[in-house]
């Protein structure tokens, strides 16, 4: 496995689809083909990866994208989110992202978006705004008020084992709750 077998097939045209819009049938393909390098990526096995922009860049999606497909509705979703984002740190120190198509560079940002601290998502916004990523941009803008008003996201309650809120429950069966 290498670094450009996670990006061809992150980036093919048939799976761009069913990156924020998955099916049951693509998560079970991810976990198939992914799930033993995830585990190694958990265990630092790939760090090496990081050394490069396309590296750092499967490196992230590996350990920020392909989780919550993989474990959808589990705890693991969330596993390496952390991880994911000291890597994508990294990456943005050592100005990889500048080397990076903007549909590469929204990947690399968001597992700032996908924190439940107010500090990441502040820097999703900001990176995201930099590089001029609109729609990016709006997905971040909305995390951070969720995370903002919250605290966390209520939506990942359930599987984390965290008992809701009133106020979190009320959200989460309005028209204004994000369900992830």
């Amino acid at each position: 496995m290498s670094p450009h077998t996670v990006l061809d097939f992150w980036f093919a045209k048939a799976n761009r689809r069913c990156w924020f819009r998955s099916t049951p049938e693509f998560d079970r393909l991810i976990r198939r083909r992914f799930e033993t390098l995830w585990e190694g990526a958990r265990a630092g096995e790939w760090d090496e990866w990081a050394s490069t922009p396309e590296g750092a860049l499967a490196l992230v999606i590996v350990l920020d994208q392909l989780p919550l497909n993989m474990f959808r509705g589990q705890a693991l979703a969330f596993a390496t989110e952390a991880q994911s984002r000291r890597v994508a740190d990294r990456a943005i120190a050592a100005g990889f992202d500048q080397d990076l198509a903007d549909e590469c560079k929204a990947f690399l940002y968001l597992p700032f978006m996908h924190s439940e601290t107010l500090a990441d998502q502040d820097r999703a916004v900001a990176l995201f705004e930099r590089a001029g990523l609109v729609d990016n941009l709006r997905w971040a803008l909305h995390h951070r008020s969720i995370v903002r008003r919250f605290g966390r996201f209520p939506h990942r309650n359930i599987v984390l084992g965290r008992k809701n809120t009133p106020e979190e429950s009320t959200w989460l069966v309005s028209e204004q709750a994000f369900l992830g």
